[in-house]
Parts: C-alpha cells; sequence; structure tokens
C-alpha cells in the first residue's frame, strides 16, 4: 500500500512522467517534433539546391522559365501562375485559421465550412502544380530529361550549361513534388477531419483539439512552400 502511494507521489513530479513539463497535449508536442523532423528534411533539399544553383556560372533564368498561365498564355507572364498557386495555398491557411478558431468556439457548422474551403484550396493547389508539372514536361523537362541544347538557349540569359539544366529539372520535381506528397497528405487528412465533425466526433469529445493540430501541419506546409517558391522562382 506504501509502495502504491509513494509510487503516485513520484509521478506528481514535472519530470516523473506524470505530466508534459510544458503543459501542451501529448498529440499536439508530437505533431511539433514530427513537423521539426520534416524542417530537416526540406532543409536539406533546398540547402543542397542552394549549393548547386550557386556553384554554376550558369542556372536556368527562373523569369524565362516560369512565364506561361497554363492554357491561356505559353509565355510573357513571368511568375505569374506561380504566384496564383501560392495565393492560393496562402487563402487555404487562413481558412484553416478560421477552421480552428471556430472550433475554439465549439461552433460545429463554422468549422465544416471553413474545413471545406480549405480542402478546395488545397485541392486547387495541386491542380495548378500538375497543370505546372505538365506544362514543363511538354516543354522537355523532366527526372534525367531537358529540352535540346538549342531550346535551352532560350532559358538561359548568358551560357548554357547542360549539367545546370538537369540538375534543375531533377531538382524541381523532386523537391515540389515532395512538397506536393505533403499537400495531397494534408487534404486527405483534412477530409478524414471533415468526416469526423460532421460526425459529431468532437462534439462528443468536448473539444475540436483535433482541428487545431491538423492546422498545424497544414501550416507548416504553407510555410514550406514560402522557401520553395523563394528558391526555385525569386533566386
Amino acid at each position: 500500500m506504501n509502495s502504491v502511494s509513494q509510487l503516485d507521489q513520484v509521478k506528481t513530479g514535472p519530470w516523473n512522467g506524470g505530466r508534459s513539463p510544458w503543459s501542451v497535449e501529448y498529440g499536439k508536442i508530437m505533431m511539433w517534433f514530427f513537423l521539426l523532423s520534416d524542417a530537416f528534411t526540406f532543409s536539406s533539399l533546398l540547402i543542397y539546391y542552394g549549393a548547386q544553383r550557386f556553384s554554376k556560372s550558369a542556372w536556368p533564368d527562373p523569369d524565362l522559365v516560369f512565364q506561361s498561365i497554363p492554357g491561356l498564355k505559353d509565355s510573357g507572364a513571368p511568375l505569374v501562375f506561380v504566384g496564383i498557386m501560392t495565393f492560393i495555398l496562402i487563402l487555404s491557411s487562413v481558412t484553416m485559421v478560421m477552421a480552428v478558431e471556430a472550433g475554439h468556439r465549439r461552433a460545429k457548422k463554422e468549422v465544416i465550412w471553413w474545413m471545406v474551403a480549405t480542402i478546395i484550396g488545397g485541392f486547387m493547389f495541386l491542380g495548378c502544380q500538375a497543370l505546372e508539372w505538365s506544362h514543363l514536361h511538354h516543354e522537355g523537362f523532366w527526372w534525367g530529361e531537358i529540352p535540346s541544347a538549342e531550346e535551352l538557349k532560350h532559358l538561359f540569359t548568358g551560357d548554357v550549361s547542360l549539367v545546370a539544366a538537369q540538375q534543375f529539372a531533377n531538382l524541381f520535381f523532386t523537391i515540389t513534388g515532395f512538397h506536393g506528397f505533403h499537400v495531397f497528405s494534408g487534404v486527405m487528412i483534412n477530409i478524414i477531419i471533415l468526416v469526423m465533425t460532421i460526425n459529431g466526433t468532437f462534439e462528443r469529445r468536448g473539444h475540436y483539439l483535433m482541428v487545431e493540430k491538423v492546422g498545424l501541419y497544414w501550416h507548416f506546409v504553407d510555410l514550406v512552400w514560402v522557401f520553395v517558391f523563394t528558391f526555385f522562382y525569386l533566386v
């Protein structure tokens, strides 16, 4: 009996397994740990891209590579389409904030509508990315493939480097594809959370903490895109 009492007394210490020393719910802090590890992965990919980009005397000019609006214009609109993509993704982050805020107030209907808006924004971003990939593939870029040297002249402001063009293509599809996979995963998770909300799961639990945890992931995906956008489209 005394041993049980002593065990209970030990567990009351903040570093003894009784509760989190940060007073944060377990699932939320695990999400932060996951996002931190994922940030390391994206950082390593972007650092490698930067190292390759600035170690070469020649590199494809983003203003020349990304100057089309798929389905509307083939040239003459540098970075317009990716600007639209970025706006859509940032707007979806705003709708996610609204969903989390509504969850704090336990406003079920508002959570549903804001989650639907977030999911639509995610699908729109993925659709835009698919159009961009299709356009670049039509132009001759893919993993292990680049346009001919003659066509590449229109994408460089100076000397043409086949090695730089190939590294650009490989890294672009790898990094944006990895990010796109995160967006797709986020959309699928958001759909699951939406269904749980409609079914009243969080109402029965008495809180919408799961919406906030998914929101952390979605905001992370949006933040990573800011860095991807900077590295590939602006630098």
